[in-house]
């Protein structure tokens, strides 16, 4: 909570559900990041918060974009980014998108099988490439599964036949998954790569940039490693495995820039009890997983809840609570099995805020299931 947010949400009073995003904390998060991996280009995951207010406050810090789809390079460009600092990383692309995109400047794309490759070569003739390897995602609180990327030994085939199609064969990249905790898993994807830069060398082909995805942590209910230790075992890895030769580096941060710099406010709509001898109540929130709260699927982003008891007597006398959302849906339970315990204070009417929900909330918001609205949101 900044005493930005804070005073807005005081004097404002705002309807809830909302999410309130201090700017100042998007632009301290990229300098700290630039700081931090000196030697990196930082290009922002656009999907985690596309809002303008963000895309003009980092691009007036000359940082990059990864851009998902040809809507979100268009979002760049309306906010002051030059094509040129914006890659489009989706793996999967149709042939308008990958057109109007390259009319337009951008001219980084990414590919993981032939027939996207075939695509670029139609559409984006001279474009350079990199192609995304797949990576085990152990550690990480929300793993990218088998849906993007490809083996080693196909993506070296695809980057030689790159430059057979007129593309510029221009890097190697991988994700290690969202929300990653484990360090070394960098360092193990960094080490294949190191290997496929000198298979492809002696094909001829100089590759020169690898991009790292995104991946760096969030703090939210539970801690995690600081930024730091990720930044030195990234360079430290880098060094070892590609030696005085290291390669043109990118990071697509999309958490580690916006998530700490939301704070969503909920209201209470309901505190009640299943059964007589039941300890457990049932706290139901006016926002859940339709209204931006996807990431709490199968328990797996933790938010941090903060209620009006916390620094207040009242705050010591806890008892176990299962979370849920407002829509006539089943599903949309956020926490049964995470352990969460709140004041037994808490009553119907209460506001609480959930911190670290700048990312992937707004973007997630259904259009209106049950005839909610999507989640509003402001940008001071």
């Amino acid at each position: 909570m900044t005493r930005k947010i804070d005073t807005f949400l005081a004097t404002r009073r705002p309807a809830t559900p909302c999410l309130v995003v201090d700017l100042d904390v998007v632009a301290r998060n990229y300098r700290r990041l630039t700081a931090l991996f000196p030697g990196a280009h930082i290009f922002y995951a656009v999907k985690a918060n596309p809002a303008p207010e963000i895309l003009v406050t980092l691009a007036r810090l000359e940082c990059s974009f990864d851009a998902a789809s040809l809507a979100e390079i268009k979002y760049c460009l309306a906010a002051g980014a030059p094509a040129g600092s914006i890659a489009y990383t989706n793996t999967v692309k149709k042939e308008a998108d990958i057109a109007g995109a390259f009319e337009r400047g951008v001219a980084l794309f990414a590919f993981d099988s032939e027939a996207e490759l075939q695509k670029l070569a139609r559409r984006a003739p001279g474009a350079r490439v990199f192609c995304r390897i797949q990576i085990n995602n152990p550690g990480a609180a929300w793993p990218l599964g088998d849906k993007f990327g490809c083996s080693v030994e196909m993506a070296k085939d695809l980057l030689t036949q790159a430059r057979e199609l007129g593309l510029e064969p221009y890097g190697i990249a991988f994700h290690v998954g969202s929300q990653q905790r484990d360090s070394a898993q960098w360092d193990l994807a960094i080490a294949k790569t190191a290997l496929m830069f000198t298979d492809l060398r002696e094909r001829g082909i100089e590759l020169k940039m690898v991009n790292l995805g995104g991946g760096l942590p969030a703090a939210y209910r539970d801690p995690v490693p600081p930024l730091d230790d990720f930044a030195e075992l990234i360079d430290r890895s880098l060094r070892t495995h590609f030696g005085n030769h290291l390669p043109e580096v990118v990071l697509e941060p999309g958490r580690a820039l916006v998530a700490d710099a939301g704070i969503l406010e909920a209201e209470v709509v309901l505190v009640s009890r299943k059964d007589y001898a039941s300890d457990v109540r049932w706290i139901y929130l006016d926002v859940g997983k339709y209204g931006g709260l996807a990431e709490t699927e199968g328990e797996a982003i933790r938010y941090a809840i903060r209620t009006p008891y916390d620094d207040t007597p009242e705050a010591d006398d806890t008892g176990p609570v299962v979370i849920a959302g407002p829509t006539c849906d089943g599903a949309d339970v956020l926490y049964r099995e995470a352990g969460y315990r709140l004041p037994r204070a808490l009553k119907t009417g209460d506001r609480v805020r959930l911190p670290g929900t700048g990312a992937y909330t707004t973007t997630y918001a259904s259009v209106g299931f049950n005839g909610f609205e999507p989640l509003k949101s402001y940008y001071i």
